[in-house]
This record gives C-alpha cells, sequence and structure tokens, in this order.
C-alpha cells in the first residue's frame, strides 16, 4: 500500500477487522462494509485538505444520496483489508465515489456511493465548495477502471 498523501487519482486506506465488525460467523457484517468505505473517503478528504468538522462549521456537509454495492467474497475478523477509492464524476453538488475492498490482490466488494454537499441549516443541495471541486476534478479518471 502506498501512503495516503501520494494518491491524486486515486485513494487507499487499510482497515483492520475486528471482532465488532463480524457476525456471529466471524464475517463482516454486511453494513460494516460501507462503514469502511465512509472512513476511506473521510480520510481521503483529509489527505485534500478538507476537515468535514470544519467545513460543516462553515455550513456545508455531506449526507449520502446513493449507495450500490456488490459482495463477491467475505471478509473475515482479523483481515488487513484495503478501500481503493477513486472519483467518478464531479458534478455541481455531488462526488460519485468509486470504491472497492481488497484483500491482498483479492476482491471482496465493489461499490459506488454518491454524495452531496448540503446547507448544513436549509438542508438543502448546496455546490461544493470551489477548492474542494478544483481538488477533486482533476481525479477523474479517463476511464471507470479502478487501479489495482
Amino acid at each position: 500500500m502506498t501512503s495516503p498523501a501520494q494518491h491524486v487519482a486515486g485513494f487507499s486506506w487499510p482497515v483492520r477487522v475486528y471482532y465488532e465488525d463480524t457476525d456471529s460467523f466471524g464475517v463482516v457484517y454486511y453494513a460494516n462494509y460501507f462503514r469502511f468505505l465512509e472512513r476511506a473517503r473521510t480520510e481521503w478528504l483529509r489527505a485534500l485538505g478538507f476537515d468535514q468538522v470544519d467545513m460543516a462549521a462553515g455550513g456545508v456537509g455531506f449526507v449520502v444520496r446513493s449507495v450500490q454495492g456488490e459482495y463477491l467474497k467475505p471478509a473475515r475478523f482479523n483481515d488487513a483489508l484495503e478501500v481503493r477509492s477513486q472519483i467518478a464524476a464531479v458534478s455541481r453538488a455531488a462526488v460519485d465515489f468509486a470504491q472497492r475492498l481488497y484483500r491482498g490482490d483479492e476482491l471482496l466488494f465493489d461499490g459506488t456511493v454518491r454524495v452531496v454537499a448540503i446547507d448544513m441549516v436549509k438542508n438543502r443541495p448546496v455546490s461544493l465548495p470551489p477548492a474542494l471541486r478544483a481538488r477533486l476534478s482533476p481525479s477523474i479518471p479517463s476511464s471507470s477502471a479502478l487501479p489495482t
């Protein structure tokens, strides 16, 4: 894995599966995959210099508009995983993240998350902050393939 700061077009974030992440069979509970993806998006924004607490204090927050995911293989207790993220699209108020979860080179989960910027007071969509849009727009790949 490379360090988060080295990523411009994509971002990688390590995740360790803890006992609390699993069901009674020792397999990661399905909803926790989205928690792992959320952590990776938050850390990517932080690595780009955008802290969500500071953004919220300025009146802008993010909400998840939609998620899609395909569970390909189970992750298990104590697995060392990696979330590989890429920007799929940026619009006026939304960012589509293509995110995959790997155990080594083995793809376990393939997902897409659309996040929308909102005015925290009015709870309505707003344009992405210009500085954030400028940092994310060059990250859009010319093809939809994620780095492996």
